[in-house]
């Protein structure tokens, strides 16, 4: 049976890395790693990967929890782009090499919670004097989107893998990994009726 028509011809899937520690939470909290997995909803398949780690500018060195909890290594953001650069440049670059700028493409990025677009992001920009684009001011929680589909609200990725009976890949808390998981997540929801919508809207 064919899936149901989605409201989007894209999802984005993003699940970003940020400085952390056990003892004391850097101040500010900055995005290590910058993923985003292009899914199309109509073929399932994933289609572009945009991935960089990100130097931060204020807190550059890496609290040994943080190596630990996500994978990231010191030498793996030393000399980086900083954020500045991603948002400015690389990451709407590779938005528009994909067609993901033309009105005709819609998209809508996925993330696990509000936590990365809602918070993350924003407080960075601000810290910044950056004002996020537009395309990161609507997003769909896919928590929520998991509740739809099963009645029951997920603590988080880990459980939504285990219900759906989709096998874990990679590592846990690392970006790129969860994206794919994510990303699985996903389209699986979808082959079970889901259709995707935007779940939160944060206004500039």
């Amino acid at each position: 049976m064919a899936n149901k028509k989605q409201l989007f011809k894209y999802l984005l899937v993003l699940d970003f890395e940020a400085t952390c520690d056990n003892k004391h939470q850097p101040v500010p909290q900055e995005i290590i790693e910058f993923p985003v997995i292009k899914i199309n909803t109509t073929t399932l398949e994933s289609e572009a990967i945009f991935h960089t780690y990100v130097e931060p500018d204020v807190n550059p060195k890496l609290s040994p929890f943080c190596t630990e909890l996500t994978g990231i290594r010191q030498s793996q953001i030393d000399g980086q782009p900083h954020l500045t650069e991603v948002l400015d440049k690389m990451f709407p670059a590779w938005m528009e090499q994909h067609g993901l700028l033309d009105p005709e493409n819609s998209s809508l990025f996925v993330t696990c919670g509000d936590w990365d677009l809602k918070t993350m992001l924003p407080s960075q920009c601000s810290y910044l004097k950056k004002q996020p684009a537009d395309y990161f001011h609507k997003w769909c929680n896919i928590k929520k989107a998991f509740c739809d589909v099963t009645s029951k609200y997920p603590r988080g990725m880990m459980e939504m893998l285990t219900v759906l009976g989709i096998p874990h890949t990679g590592r846990h808390h690392s970006g790129i990994d969860d994206c794919t998981n994510i990303g699985n997540i996903a389209k699986e929801l979808i082959r079970r009726g889901h259709v995707f919508k935007q779940t939160y809207y944060r206004h500039p």
